[in-house]
């Protein structure tokens, strides 16, 4: 028997060893950190008294993020870019519209063509950037802001393969410059409170998360030579895979602590239905030689991808911006006594939930749960809600830029670190990967070299 165990044991250790030498390559860095870098997990920086700000886009998202800090003490925006001066002029405007007088006087404009953000870097020398360009775009974009000496905070997802994320990483690393994606679910209400009530075990041991962003968006597509769809679309005819994972997935995580301390994503597998929807919309809605119609679309109309964690628990995470349906993130999170439900909101708990329900049977949902509310509310929703309530998606993005700003300006850990953005956004191109593989599955890189055991969980900030 000791033989046998013993055989057994060299079977083992040699079929791991060949495991990992036949990693694939795709998943980028050596696992040692170079002397030159310093793990950013927990990092704060120090303190900015007066946070000043550029920004790089300023169309769809980047606006209302500039409006909305432009509003906040000791904040001074100091310089815009777009490639489109009467975006810069409007969004300017709307600066002048919430600032105290005395404050944004010299702001630079910087536009007309696409190399402008370089200059402005140079030139201005921000304390931070937000970025809110297309996607190709926020690798290169976030790297060069932390080169030159800014704090950098960029728009959804963080790159579009894994090989820029490492080189996110590496250079946070290196500069000691904070690189969030600006993932502003986790700062809903509902995912606010459900990751409050997950922290408090009112759902035991979470065993299973799901996560969507299912939002028909075939409409973008008239946007032809300006906005989201100009560049968008490109990516769903060339691209085949779970596109834009993060708006779900981001609070998700959060609840599983995912990435801080016990667990973190281990491998994915993925499956796309047949193309056809934006195939179909272009036939219907544009002539015959129109540039749609000249697409091959290949991205399928909805993708499933399943993510197992190290220890065994499991996300399901769907992407369809296709298919005539409501528009849903799923939001669901399972535990061992319960389980917390998005879209809409419903809670069941093992033993009823609050002498509303008397067991798991019923759900707790509609006007019931403000008996919920009222006990599980985040405390950062009740301080900020008012302050952020009419800053675009129901008072999300306030109180993302919010924090943002009370971070730097406190010398805080941020609520998102740079691994938790590259984490999130690696589904994407794990997931094409999958689905050219028939559904293989597909390993996530450790972008923390193992130190997210050593990582601080989010705390309920009182």
């Amino acid at each position: 028997m000791k033989d046998l165990n013993r055989r057994s044991f060299i079977k083992k250790t040699s079929l791991s060893a060949a495991a990992v030498s036949v990693m694939p390559s795709y998943l980028g860095a050596n696992s040692e950190r170079p002397i030159a870098q310093k793990y950013m997990g927990d990092f704060a920086a120090p303190k900015i008294e007066n946070v000043r700000a550029a920004f790089i886009g300023v169309g769809a998202r980047g606006g209302y993020h500039l409006k909305f800090l432009a509003a906040l003490p000791n904040t001074e925006v100091v310089a815009v870019c777009d490639i489109y001066e009467d975006l810069i002029k409007e969004k300017i405007g709307w600066v002048r519209e919430v600032a105290d007088e005395g404050r944004h006087k010299n702001i630079a404009e910087y536009f007309g063509d696409e190399n402008q953000w370089r200059r402005m870097l140079k030139e201005v020398k921000p304390d931070v950037v937000f970025i809110a360009t297309n996607w190709k775009n926020h690798a290169p974009m976030a790297i060069e802001s932390m080169e030159q000496g800014a704090h950098t905070f960029v728009e959804v997802p963080i790159a579009i393969n894994i090989s820029e994320m490492w080189d996110i990483v590496d250079t946070s690393e290196r500069t000691q410059k904070h690189c969030m994606m600006l993932e502003n679910v986790n700062y809903g209400r509902d995912e606010l409170m459900f990751l409050n009530m997950c922290r408090q075990g009112v759902v035991g041991e979470i065993l299973h998360g799901e996560a969507a962003y299912i939002h028909e968006l075939r409409w973008q597509m008239e946007e032809q030579d300006r906005g989201t769809g100009s560049w968008r679309t490109h990516h769903y005819s060339k691209r085949n895979g779970n596109l834009y994972p993060t708006h779900g997935l981001g609070p998700v995580a959060q609840y599983m602590n995912l990435g801080r301390g016990e667990d973190t994503f281990s491998s994915l597998v993925s499956f796309s239905t047949p193309s056809r929807g934006r195939a179909s919309y272009a036939e219907k809605n544009y002539p015959k030689g129109h540039k749609w119609n000249e697409l091959d679309f290949k991205g399928g109309d909805l993708n499933t991808s399943i993510i197992k964690t190290q220890l065994g628990k499991t996300i399901m995470v769907q992407w369809d911006e296709t298919s005539p349906r409501p528009y849903t993130r799923h939001n669901l999170v399972q535990g061992t006594k319960g389980v917390l439900a998005g879209f809409p909101t419903r809670i069941a708990l093992e033993g009823g939930a609050e002498d509303i329900t008397k067991d798991h049977h019923s759900w707790v949902q509609g006007e019931q749960l403000q008996v919920l509310y009222e006990k599980y509310d985040h405390p950062l929703y009740k301080r900020l809600n008012e302050t952020a309530k009419d800053s675009g998606h129901g008072g999300m993005d306030g109180i993302m830029v919010y924090r943002i700003v009370e971070c730097l300006q406190k010398g805080l850990p941020l609520d998102q670190n740079v691994y938790e953005g590259c984490l999130w956004s690696a589904v994407a191109p794990l997931s094409e990967r999958s689905v050219a593989g028939g559904g293989a599955p597909q390993p996530f890189p450790d972008f923390t070299r193992a130190n997210w055991k050593e990582t601080s969980s989010l705390q309920i900030i009182k």
